[in-house]
């Protein structure tokens, strides 16, 4: 019983990691360094929010946050793809202004410098067992088949070859006839859909939204990404094992064992190991961060 209730959070806590690292995945690919992902789950956040307060449904709510994330998205897009800027100081920016963002519109719609009111969430209200009600959640399924599914777009379509081609050697695939700009912009659109989608999750799972709620989600996902070397399948795993490293640390809050400050560095102890080289040397897109 102990370890199915492990399991089950496990699962859970994993949703926003597998949907924000799908969205990285998807980014890097095609080239474009998914330093943002903290930023477009937080607008997701937000936007799920603010659908739902305003549409009266989680359904609303999960509209209100594709469309933050795209107009995020677009935001990244035109500075990365059409001004050629910097991409590691666009993900930084981004991610800064929509810190800010959310809390200035916190207060200006919600009259909140810290929280908006409850909204409407999917399934778990009244349920005996939260745990297994919370797979009523149709963003819970659409987590657990982001990576599979974007691993079958990748290494099973036309459109995945020619977004690894753009990704490796963009002056090659030019050559060849293929668009690398629109499907650059293609594939971050794709990202910042599945990241915004993973920022939601968290919104309408609390039913509220609260300011800086993604707290590093995006990075770790990043982190992700890196520690399964850019192959779908193998991110997962990497989403699976920080998810359980978080679960095992509110376990273990709950059991007192250890100073609580010690036990809530397990995920980022974690993270920084995984990223010091412990998996082996990871070889990113040849094409990652460069202007075509």
């Amino acid at each position: 019983m102990i370890v199915l209730v492990f399991l089950l959070q496990t699962i859970r806590i994993a949703i926003p990691y597998l949907l924000a690292a799908a969205g990285g995945v998807m980014s890097e690919r095609v080239g474009v360094i998914a330093l943002g992902l903290e930023g477009l789950m937080l607008s997701g956040a937000f936007g799920a929010a603010l659908g739902s307060y305003y549409g009266g449904n989680a359904w609303a709510g999960l509209l209100g946050a594709l469309v933050a994330g795209l107009l995020t998205t677009s935001i990244i897009a035109v500075a990365t793809l059409r001004f050629k800027a910097n991409q590691v100081v666009v993900g930084v920016a981004i991610n800064l202004l929509i810190v800010a963002a959310t809390r200035f519109f916190l207060r200006l719609v919600f009259d909140s410098a810290s929280n908006s009111p409850r909204v409407a969430g999917f399934g778990g209200e009244g349920a005996a067992n939260a745990m297994l009600a919370s797979f009523a959640n149709p963003v819970v399924w659409i987590g657990l088949l982001a990576l599979p599914a974007l691993s079958w777009l990748l290494y099973q379509t036309p459109f995945g070859l020619r977004a690894r081609a753009v990704g490796e050697k963009p002056e090659a695939a030019a050559t060849l006839g293929i668009a690398v700009g629109p499907l650059r912009l293609k594939g971050l659109l794709l990202s910042g859909a599945l990241a915004s989608l993973g920022g939601a999750y968290l919104a309408l799972d609390q039913h509220q939204f609260t300011d800086s709620m993604t707290a590093g989600r995006g990075f770790i996902a990043l982190a992700a990404v890196i520690f399964g070397r850019w192959e779908p399948l193998r991110v997962a795993v990497a989403c699976v094992l920080f998810a359980a490293a978080e679960t095992l640390q509110i376990q273990l809050q709950g059991a007192q064992l250890v100073p609580s400050q010690f036990i809530e560095m397990i995920p980022y102890l974690l993270t920084i190991i995984a990223l010091a080289g412990l998996v082996g040397r990871s070889v990113a897109p040849a094409a990652l961060g460069k202007s075509e």
